[in-house]
């Protein structure tokens, strides 16, 4: 088992990061990361108001945060993204950029936001960096908002899945540990509208090379239980396909 120092910056990768707040009173976990590529980063889901002085430490202990040249915001709510705006007054570039769809770039602005807004729907759903390395954004449409996506890394072979595979459970755990897949059942199940919306979805990421999944909530999934995941969520059951369910009671 990993020995992990959450008060610090976590490598999930060479260049890959969690950034994130352990609170051990919580049982939903946010989980901003940050990827550095040579003199330029990228910062996924910088998360909420109360979470911004830690995850902000965290980056400096990495990098100066001027070096931080784009904000993936995989949808809008506030425990992904509510901290944008003092995050971009720390970051103090003329040039940052905010990487949204724009079914949620219309709702991030009421955020306040002053930065450019990159939209993600509109730029091929592709976004290059200076070295050349390209974030491809998934549409995730209704899991759980019109404009969600996922990111994938295809150098590291790595989803950021913001939302989904995300889990509420005690006994916290950054990297997933065996019986993972039925601790997101719960959060689905609340969040996600149904099994037909969420399916799609999982067949498409059964298209990619995935080594490692890296969820926005919850655990991060590595290997044999990235499959095992997917497998678990095609076959849930969630949202409106519980309104009419027979009870077992």
């Amino acid at each position: 088992m990993r020995q992990i120092d959450h008060n610090k910056p976590v490598p999930i990768t060479r260049e890959i990061h969690w950034v994130g707040f352990y609170d051990q009173s919580a049982n939903l976990h946010c989980n901003p990361y940050l990827l550095i590529e040579d003199e330029e980063a990228v910062l996924f889901d910088p998360g909420s108001i109360p979470h911004f002085p830690i995850v902000m430490r965290k980056v400096i202990d990495l990098i100066s945060p001027s070096d931080i040249s784009v904000i993936i915001a995989a949808h809008q709510d506030p425990d992904v993204c509510g901290n944008l705006p003092v995050v971009e007054d720390v970051i103090d570039r003329s040039d940052l950029l905010i990487a949204a769809h724009m079914n949620t770039i219309r709702l991030i602005r009421h955020y306040g936001v002053k930065s450019t807004f990159y939209p993600v729907d509109e730029k091929d759903y592709k976004l290059t960096l200076k070295s050349g390395r390209v974030l491809r954004f998934i549409p995730t449409p209704y899991l759980h908002s019109p404009g969600a996506v996922a990111v994938y890394d295809q150098k590291t072979r790595s989803l950021f899945s913001s939302d989904l595979f995300g889990a509420i459970y005690d006994n916290w755990a950054l990297f997933a540990r065996e019986g993972y897949p039925q601790a997101m059942d719960s959060w689905h199940q609340l969040y996600m509208p149904c099994n037909q919306i969420l399916r799609h979805t999982m067949e498409q990421f059964e298209q990619l090379e995935i080594d490692r999944i890296l969820p926005q909530h919850g655990s991060i999934l590595e290997g044999e239980r990235v499959k095992e995941a997917i497998d678990h969520l095609k076959n849930l059951a969630c949202g409106f396909d519980l309104i009419d369910a027979p009870s077992h009671d």
